[in-house]
């Protein structure tokens, strides 16, 4: 399953000459605005405390992501709204939160704001090729271990929670470039979205984190 914010089909097209229609997920409309100590918690449960205890704190608002907590350490938090019933929490270290994660928070904002998929993936692609939005330069980190997810399929479906994982972005890469085989093992590692600019190894963990700090098995 694929878990991470599907953005990165949108990033094709700005290889693209002529304009295409992304076939990402999501799905257009004004989500549910959840209280803000609440949204706080399920962000900070992306991650191990070390890591989010200090990060910056984004929660959705009326238009947009604004700041909630401005933490010290260079990490950021906020919770995906792909879906209008999903919820899905994620930290990033700061190259991830200054590439990565700053494009799917405005991707989720546009369909907030009652955007096609389409015009909200043609914004991102458009941002790449202003300069407003970039691709990491290096490899960069993402953690996606709450146990609170609330997640839906591609096509819709609501999954509830996966497992606990890694996303270390790293664009173009392949698994044939880390010696991997052609068949996913999640005991290993994959990588997903292979040989596109949102590339990314995932890694399997084994315990969940609960929103207030505490870990759980899945």
């Amino acid at each position: 399953m694929r878990t991470l914010s599907l953005i990165s089909l949108a990033l094709i097209l700005m290889t693209s000459p002529a304009p295409c229609q992304s076939q990402g997920g999501g799905q257009r409309g004004p989500r549910t605005l959840l209280p803000r100590d609440r949204e706080i918690a399920l962000a900070r449960s992306a991650a191990p405390a070390a890591v989010s205890d200090s990060a910056t704190i984004f929660v959705l608002g009326e238009l947009e992501y604004v700041v909630a907590v401005r933490g010290t350490n260079g990490n950021a938090c906020y919770v995906s709204r792909d879906w209008l019933e999903s919820l899905e929490p994620h930290c990033f270290d700061a190259e991830g939160a200054a590439t990565v994660m700053a494009m799917a928070m405005h991707r989720v904002a546009k369909l907030h704001q009652g955007q096609s998929i389409a015009e909200a993936d043609r914004e991102v692609a458009d941002g790449i090729a202003s300069g407003r939005f970039r691709l990491p330069r290096r490899p960069a980190m993402s953690y996606m271990m709450s146990a609170a997810q609330r997640l839906v399929s591609d096509d819709g479906r609501a999954v509830g929670r996966w497992q606990p994982h890694l996303m270390i972005y790293y664009p173009y890469l392949t698994a044939a470039d880390l010696g991997l085989g052609a068949t996913a093992d999640l005991s290993t590692a994959i990588v997903v979205d292979p040989g596109k600019p949102l590339a990314n190894i995932m890694i399997v963990l084994k315990e969940f984190v609960q929103p207030g700090g505490a870990a759980a098995s899945p």
